[in-house]
C-alpha cells in the first residue's frame, strides 16, 4: 500500500500532497488541497480516485479496462452535472490512461466521528427515537435521487449505503449525494432499474435489518415522487419498474432458497 500511496505522489509530482481516506476493490480514494490546474488554489479540499494496476490481470487488457471504467465514470460524472436535481461530485480532471479522476469533494463527518456516508448515518440515529423523522426525511431526499436518476434513463450499478454521501445544511438538514459511477451506464431497461432498487434494498436488510422494512419503504416513497415529478401521478413508466424490482425480488428469493 505505501508503495501504491507513493507511486500517486510521484505521478502528482512532489507539490501535491494527497491523504489516502478510503480503499474499495477496484480504486482507492485520496484528498488532496490541490486543485489540479491552479496549483495555488489551496483553500478548497478535492478528491482523487486512482484505479492501480491489478497484477492478476494481463497488463493490456488492465490497461484497457482501467482506460474503459475511468472514461465511462468520466463521462457520467460530466452528463449527471447537466441534469436538473442530481446530487453527484463535480469532475474536475480525467487521465484515463492512468486511471486518475480528480472531482470535488462532498459529505463531511457525523458528531461521532465517523465519515457522513448514509450508512454510517443510519447506525448513528438508530438508537434514538428523537431522530426518526429526520431519518425518514433523509430516506425519501435518498429515494428522490434515485428515482431522478433513472428518469434520466441511467443507473447506477453499485447502490450502496455505501456510496450514498450525506452533506450538512442547517441544523438537522442533509443533503444526500450520489458517488461512485464506475460502474453506471445509461439504459431505458426496467430490469437494470429494478435491480439498482434491489441492490439497495438488500445492502439496508444487510446493514440495517431491524429497521430495514421502514428505511426501504422510505426510500420507495422518495423514488416514487421522483417519477410523479417527471412523469405525472400513477405513470406507467413507474408502475413498469415497481413490477419489474418486485420479479427482480422474487428470483433473489428463489436464489437464496435454493442456496
Amino acid at each position: 500500500m505505501d508503495e501504491i500511496v507513493t507511486g500517486v505522489e510521484h505521478y502528482l509530482t512532489e507539490n501535491v500532497p494527497v491523504k489516502l481516506i478510503s480503499q474499495g476493490a477496484e480504486a482507492l480514494v485520496f484528498e488532496t488541497s490541490v486543485h489540479p490546474y491552479n496549483p495555488n488554489k489551496t483553500d478548497e479540499t478535492y478528491i482523487i480516485k486512482y484505479r492501480p494496476q491489478k497484477a492478476y490481470r494481463h497488463p493490456q487488457i488492465d490497461k484497457t479496462l482501467t482506460k474503459h471504467r475511468t472514461l465511462g465514470e468520466s463521462r457520467c460524472l460530466a452528463k449527471l452535472a447537466t441534469m436538473s436535481g442530481i446530487n453527484a461530485p463535480q469532475l474536475i480532471a480525467c487521465d484515463p490512461y492512468n486511471g486518475y479522476i480528480w472531482q470535488s469533494k462532498i459529505g463531511g463527518l457525523l458528531p461521532n466521528g465517523e465519515f457522513s456516508n448514509l450508512k454510517n448515518y443510519l447506525w448513528f440515529n438508530k438508537n434514538d427515537p428523537y431522530s426518526t423523522i429526520n431519518v425518514e426525511n433523509v430516506l425519501i431526499s435518498v429515494g428522490k435521487q434515485i428515482g431522478i436518476l433513472h428518469c434520466n434513463q441511467y443507473v447506477h450499478g453499485d447502490l450502496t449505503s455505501s456510496n450514498i454521501v450525506l452533506e450538512k445544511s442547517g441544523l438537522n438538514n442533509w443533503i444526500p449525494f450520489l458517488i461512485d459511477f464506475g460502474l453506471s451506464s445509461y439504459s431505458t431497461l426496467v430490469e437494470d432499474k429494478g435491480v439498482d432498487l434491489y441492490v439497495l434494498e438488500r445492502a439496508i436488510l444487510s446493514t440495517h435489518s431491524s429497521f430495514a422494512e421502514n428505511y426501504n419503504k422510505w426510500l420507495l416513497k422518495g423514488y416514487e415522487s421522483a417519477y410523479n415529478e417527471f412523469y405525472g401521478a400513477k405513470s406507467s413508466e413507474l408502475v413498469q419498474v415497481l413490477k419489474k424490482f418486485e420479479e427482480v425480488r422474487l428470483r433473489g428469493r428463489k436464489r437464496s432458497m435454493i442456496g
